[in-house]
C-alpha cells in the first residue's frame, strides 16, 4: 500500500515564511551587484536584471583615480585594528575572570554604562585630544578609539567563564608566567571565540566611516566608505559607479565571513554561556 503523504499546515507556512525571508535578506545583495552592472538612466528607472554596463562603470572608476588607495588603506586599517584589538580586549576579558579582585565587577559594570553614550556625543572632545597630540591623519588615530571596546572585551569576558581555571593553577605551579598562560593555553582553546570577534571587529572597521571622515582628511589616507561617499557630490550622480565600489568594499567582507563561518557560531555561542 503506498504511503499518503500528511501535508501540515504549519510546517508549509514555516517553510514559506523562511522562503520570504531568505529572499528579503538575499535581495539588497543582488540588487547591489545588478546594479553594479547598470547605467544610471537603468538604476533609476528600476531594472533589476543586470545589464551590459560593467566595463563602463569599471573604466569610470579607474579613470578617477584612488580606488587602490582606497582599498589598500582600507586592509590595512582593519587588518591592523582587528590584530590589535582582539589581542588587547581579550587580555582584558581574561584578567577581569582570572585574577582576583573584589573591583573587577564594579568597573565591569561602569564599562557597560559607558556603552550608553552615543559616538557622536565624543566626537568633537576626542578631534580636540586628537589634533592636540598630533594624530590627525594617522594610522593610530584612527585606531586609538576603538582599540579597547566594551563589546569585545565583555565578549571575552563572558567566554572566559567557562575556561578551566584549574589550568591556570596547574600553570603557575610549574613556573609558567600569567603572559606565557595567556599566550599558550588561553589564546588556542579560544579559537571560536576569536574567529566570531574577528569578523565582528573587521566588518565594523571596515564599515567605519564617520570617525575615519573626521581623523583622516588627506586624500592619501582615504578608505573606501569615504571614497564610495565622494561621488555623491554634485548635481548628478553615478549610481553605477557607486555600486561598484560598494561591490569592491563587499568582497573582503565575504571571504573574512565565510573563512571564518565555521567557528563563528561556536564562537559566539561560547561566549554567552
Amino acid at each position: 500500500m503506498r504511503r499518503r503523504l500528511h501535508i501540515r499546515p504549519q510546517r508549509v507556512l514555516k517553510h514559506l515564511f523562511l522562503i520570504l525571508v531568505s529572499f528579503l535578506s538575499a535581495f539588497p545583495f543582488y540588487w547591489m551587484l545588478s546594479s553594479a552592472t547598470n547605467d544610471t538612466a537603468d538604476i533609476i528607472l528600476g531594472r533589476v536584471l543586470p545589464g551590459r554596463h560593467l566595463l563602463v562603470n569599471w573604466a569610470n572608476l579607474v579613470s578617477a583615480g584612488k580606488i587602490g588607495t582606497a582599498f589598500f588603506n582600507s586592509v590595512r586599517n582593519a587588518v591592523v585594528l582587528t590584530a590589535l584589538s582582539l589581542f588587547i580586549s581579550s587580555m582584558a576579558g581574561y584578567g577581569f575572570v582570572i585574577f582576583r579582585d573584589k573591583w573587577k565587577n564594579k568597573v565591569m559594570g561602569v564599562l557597560m554604562l559607558s556603552m550608553m553614550i552615543p559616538p557622536a556625543a565624543t566626537l568633537i572632545p576626542m578631534f580636540r585630544m586628537f589634533s592636540q597630540l598630533g594624530l590627525i591623519n594617522t594610522l593610530a588615530g584612527f585606531m586609538l578609539p576603538s582599540i579597547a571596546t566594551v563589546f569585545l572585551i565583555f565578549m571575552f569576558r563572558q567566554a572566559t567563564q567557562s575556561f578551566p581555571y584549574e589550568i591556570v593553577q596547574a600553570a603557575r605551579i610549574d613556573g609558567l608566567g600569567e603572559f606565557n598562560i595567556f599566550l599558550r593555553m588561553f589564546m588556542p582553546i579560544m579559537r571560536p571565540t576569536y574567529a566570531a570577534a574577528a569578523i565582528v571587529t573587521f566588518m565594523n572597521a571596515w564599515n567605519s566611516y564617520l570617525w575615519p571622515l573626521v581623523i583622516l582628511q588627506s586624500p592619501d589616507q582615504l578608505t573606501l566608505p569615504i571614497y564610495a561617499g565622494s561621488f555623491r557630490g554634485g548635481y548628478v550622480l553615478d549610481y553605477g559607479l557607486i555600486m561598484l565600489v560598494v561591490t569592491i568594499s563587499t568582497i573582503p567582507m565575504l571571504v573574512i565571513f565565510f573563512a571564518l563561518q565555521r567557528s563563528f557560531v561556536v564562537g559566539i555561542l561560547g561566549s554567552v554561556k
